[in-house]
């Protein structure tokens, strides 16, 4: 088989699994370091504003704020993770591919070879 056949059989199955994999890679990677750091950063200040005497009023946005931006990063992270590890996945899966049809016709050419001695010194 040929790369165009490979990239054939490529097609359905293994962009399915692809895509499985990158999107549960890249659910654990959405929320890294940078994000929990951000979240106890706005927990911090809405500490502080309660503890000065701040009104709900002005504390309840500053909260939703900080927790809308902390899940637009989150998910802005998310989605490009996604893609890269989509990329890897894929990749990782042609090369199996490959693999396993470059050790299949090393088998049968192996055979080949073995049964033609076989023959030979019959």
């Amino acid at each position: 088989m040929d790369e165009a056949e490979v990239t054939k059989q490529v097609s359905p199955e293994m962009e399915q699994v692809a895509t499985q994999r990158a999107r549960i890679r890249a659910k654990a990677a959405r929320w890294d370091l940078d994000v929990g750091v951000f979240f106890f950063a706005i927990l911090t200040i809405v500490i502080i504003l309660s503890f000065q005497g701040i009104e709900v009023e002005v504390v309840a946005p500053v909260a939703m704020f900080g927790l809308a931006v902390g899940w637009l990063i989150g998910w802005k992270k998310g989605k490009q993770a996604y893609r890269l590890f989509y990329d890897e996945e894929l990749l990782k899966l042609e090369q199996e591919l490959r693999k396993t049809v470059k050790g299949a016709v090393e088998e049968t050419i192996e055979e080949k070879v073995q049964k033609a001695l076989r023959e030979r010194w019959r």
